[in-house]
């Protein structure tokens, strides 16, 4: 187990998650875990549990896992709630959107924390979106999904700052404002991948990055 590089990755059930789930099990010794939502669960509509993540921590320590090397917070999303205006989108709906996507990311890493400490070089990266960039609002067009782009926003902000026990980043490997995805799964999944190997704390941490050409996104 102390040689194994062990990766955790949230939202598997589909999309980058799945392909990022079945590109890291064809690496020799990682062990991987991966996160599914149960959609038959009472408490599904609520978009996410918050003590799931700590009870899950408690289970993987009694199966042998006794640390966590890379943390991969790829859950998230908010369909077509991301869409509604600013001036009618309403309060329940900014908390459903928030829920899973700032504060989902918030608890798992209160959870992970004491796992990603005793790695030797830890990890944590967040999938996050172009429209949580406030610099960059106008170029990509965020103004359209002002739910998702306030809750993205929040979520850079926990790798902005740099009190972390990890090498915290961001990354983006979609673009806004297009009706077909510019680049496939797959080098989606290759330029994530890329950018975690080749991550250290001192040239990326707390960094938003555009994963596909590496350029840096602004905060």
């Amino acid at each position: 187990m102390a040689d194994s590089i062990v990766v955790l990755i949230t939202g598997v059930s589909r999309g980058i998650g799945k392909t990022l789930l079945e590109t890291y099990l064809l690496r020799p010794y990682h062990i991987v875990i991966g996160s599914v939502r149960d959609k038959t669960a009472p408490n599904a509509k609520n978009s996410t549990s918050f003590t799931d993540p700590a009870v899950a921590m408690k289970d993987l320590e009694a199966a042998g896992i006794d640390h966590i090397d890379v943390v991969i917070a790829n859950a998230g999303g908010a369909g077509e709630m991301a869409f509604i205006p600013m001036d009618l989108v309403g309060v329940d709906t900014m908390t459903d959107v928030f829920n899973v996507n700032t504060l989902g990311p918030l608890v798992l890493y209160q959870a992970v924390r004491a796992l990603l400490q005793k790695s030797k070089v830890p990890k944590w990266v967040s999938v996050t979106s172009a429209a949580g960039s406030i610099g960059n609002l106008e170029a990509f067009q965020a103004h359209v999904v002002p739910a998702y782009g306030l809750a993205k926003a929040s979520l850079n902000w926990s790798c902005a700052q740099r009190e972390q026990v990890a090498d915290c980043l961001c990354c983006t490997p979609r673009a806004m404002g297009l009706e077909q995805a510019p680049h496939t799964k797959r080098q989606s999944i290759d330029a994530i991948i890329g950018l975690v190997d080749n991550a250290t704390r001192e040239k990326t941490s707390g960094k938003f990055y555009n994963v596909i050409d590496g350029t840096e996104i602004p905060w």
